[in-house]
């Protein structure tokens, strides 16, 4: 590798950090929690205030492996709270829609990371529902 390839190449880390900002930034930012472990992780989740302040501590704590499926279903309840028992009919269909798209993304895939981006995904779709949701009561 030549001194101009490895400059260039260097140059490229921060627009790939803009595109793929996940895990680079969830390291980033400091976890909340007393500790990472699992316990600590889910009281930082359960003190959390709301939806969209539950999904920041999902991401900055996040395992990056299956251990954040339990992560992800706090976060999910949480965020359901806020729309899941005044949704429509159709709401709360395409809301179940958007779980099986996350679901059926990542089925077939072979490693716990998988199973981390489904449990962000669920979590993130619970957080859009929920910002509609919100954003339609305050309309009202």
């Amino acid at each position: 590798m030549t001194l101009k390839s490895a400059l260039a190449a260097i140059g490229l880390i921060p627009a790939l950090l803009l595109v793929f900002p996940g895990p680079a930034l969830a390291a980033t930012m400091a976890c909340p929690a007393k500790t990472t472990q699992s316990e600590d992780v889910v009281a930082a989740l359960n003190a959390a205030k709301g939806c969209d302040a539950a999904i920041k501590v999902f991401d900055a704590c996040q395992y990056g492996a299956s251990g954040d499926t339990e992560f992800g279903d706090i976060v999910q309840k949480k965020c359901e709270a806020d729309f899941l028992d005044k949704a429509s009919g159709s709401k709360k269909r395409g809301y179940t829609r958007a779980l099986g798209v996350c679901d059926r993304k990542y089925r077939n895939k072979s490693g716990s990371m998988y199973i981390s981006f489904a449990a962000f995904c669920r979590a993130e779709a619970a957080q859009r529902f929920s910002k509609e949701m919100r954003k339609a009561a305050g309309a009202k």
